[in-house]
């Protein structure tokens, strides 16, 4: 099959959907697919030899982040000429709602056109007033997909009906399964160890939130280390913290995904204080792989992946108190752990990308079939692109 996948977002900027495209395209071209994404990219950023650069992105605020997109005529011509080119039997456009190189996909593109939506939102009123623009573009897509019920609720809030299948984010759940600890990440007698991974200077990410939470659990372990990972300077969240809890956390910086295999597999625990705008949690999903006990935020994308707590623990969002609760009491209790670590195991074997991109395909395959040939473009899309940049 011939499948043409673009990505809204930077590929060299961590994020769950560029890390969810990847792995995509790389299991289907793994399966003898023919694949290819389309991605905004800087002219230097070093990218697989199956991405195609759309050009340069910008940096711009989106859904309580800010990310790097693209959007305008001479992108919407950069993409037909993609589409028409590529021969595709199925194209894929993932965030259809960002004003970015999925939206302008979706305009141009006539045929099989699969959408996965992957953003938990608020109601956005930019996005509802664009909607009477958005929605023929919509109407077109013959397949859609939603990562998770957050995601679907999202879709709800702004078309007020279309539906979708839940298939959720996917993880290569053996890298991490059999990743090798390092020794300086482990814990030693005393000295337990816990993770954190996200861009630090974001503030839905919750770094503030564990900084608060660990003078608490200093008091019943004062040689707890807090191995801190993720892009972004921590100087202002570090002066609003106390120094203690300051010196207990190791900033790594921007890590490798081998590192990221083998730190969530050599510590205690992995910490998500996530405040909000989550509609999956792939982080957990990649901690409870590598056997990892989670402690999460009682976010409903955290609860869906965690069941409930049933394999992993929710404290209450925001919260600092309680998430020193149960840091200590995940802590403190080794047969817990190990049980959490079992579990999360388990569960994470339902997000391995065999189970999730066979669960795609069956959606290309569906859609591919009441279609009569390869994707083309279509000829109305300058119009209504000209007008939605006024809007967003």
């Amino acid at each position: 099959m011939r499948i043409g996948i673009v990505n809204p977002y930077a590929l060299d900027v961590p994020g769950g959907v560029q890390l969810h495209v990847k792995g995509l395209a790389e299991h289907l071209l793994g399966e003898g697919h023919h694949v290819r994404v389309l991605a905004p990219s800087d002219e230097d950023a070093e990218l697989p030899d199956y991405v195609d650069s759309a050009g340069k992105a910008v940096a711009v605020p989106y859904n309580g982040s800010v990310a790097r997109l693209l959007f305008g005529p001479v992108t919407a011509s950069r993409v037909g000429r993609w589409i028409e080119r590529g021969k595709y039997d199925v194209l894929h456009v993932h965030e259809p709602f960002s004003p970015s190189l999925s939206m302008l996909a979706m305009m141009a593109g006539e045929g099989a056109v699969v959408g996965t939506f992957h953003s938990s939102t608020a109601r956005s009123r930019v996005l509802l007033a664009s909607m009477p623009l958005l929605e023929p573009h919509l109407e077109k897509l013959t397949g859609r997909i939603a990562v998770s019920r957050e995601a679907l609720r999202t879709i709800h809030r702004h078309e007020g009906g279309g539906d979708a299948v839940i298939i959720p984010n996917g993880v290569y759940v053996d890298r991490f399964a059999h990743a090798r600890p390092r020794d300086e990440w482990r814990s030693a007698q005393g000295r337990p160890t816990v993770a954190f991974l996200g861009r630090l200077e974001e503030p839905r990410k919750g770094l503030a939130v564990l900084l608060a939470a660990l003078p608490a659990v200093l008091d019943a372990f004062p040689g707890l280390r807090v191995l801190v990972a993720g892009p972004g300077d921590p100087t202002e969240l570090c002066r609003d913290a106390q120094s203690r809890a300051v010196a207990a956390c190791e900033f790594l910086g921007m890590v490798t995904d081998e590192d990221k295999e083998r730190l969530l597999v050599s510590v205690d625990a992995y910490i998500a204080p996530n405040t909000g705008g989550e509609s999956f949690g792939i982080i957990l999903v990649e901690a409870m792989s590598a056997g990892a006990p989670v402690i999460a935020s009682d976010l409903a994308s955290f609860a869906d992946v965690l069941e409930d707590g049933a394999d992993g623990v929710l404290f209450h969002t925001e919260d600092a108190a309680d998430l020193a609760r149960c840091m200590v009491d995940v802590l403190d209790d080794a047969p817990l752990r190990e049980m959490l670590s079992e579990r999360g195991r388990l569960r994470s074997r339902a997000f391995d990308w065999s189970r999730v991109a066979a669960d795609i395909v069956d959606v290309y395959e569906t859609c591919v079939a009441a279609q009569a040939g390869p994707v083309t473009t279509s000829a109305q899309t300058k119009r209504p692109m000209r007008r939605l940049r006024g809007r967003f």
